[in-house]
């Protein structure tokens, strides 16, 4: 499994505690030394079944220098997978990617019901 996350951010940090209290194996990659490619992301989207819209890291800084909440709603798809590819520090994390599975965000129900079981 990996587990890709910054650092520096509060909620990685609270997640990656979550994993490995519960013994949960992963590789570790920090998004903004080696950011997702387009091609992942793109993977990754068709495989969490979530809307593109939700790979985007709408509080951070870079969203808002770029005006990205005004861009996005006219940017075809191909364009924001583009832009995702360019920088992890416009991809919401923390993201873990399974066999058959990606989570993107920090939510403890989600993820014990996930790799956990519960």
């Amino acid at each position: 499994m990996l587990f890709i996350c910054y650092p520096k951010c509060a909620t990685c940090r609270k997640a990656r505690g979550w994993l490995d209290t519960h013994g949960i194996a992963y590789t570790f990659r920090d998004i903004k030394a080696e950011h997702p490619t387009e091609n992942e992301l793109r993977n990754w989207q068709k495989a969490s079944a979530l809307p593109l819209r939700r790979f985007f890291n709408t509080s951070g800084l870079q969203y808002r220098t770029l005006g990205l909440k005004e861009k996005l709603p006219v940017m075809r798809e191909d364009e924001q997978f583009a832009l995702l590819g360019t920088d992890g520090m416009l991809v919401k994390r923390p993201i873990v990617v399974g066999d058959h599975f990606v989570l993107v965000g920090f939510k403890e129900a989600e993820w014990a019901e996930r790799l956990l079981g519960k």
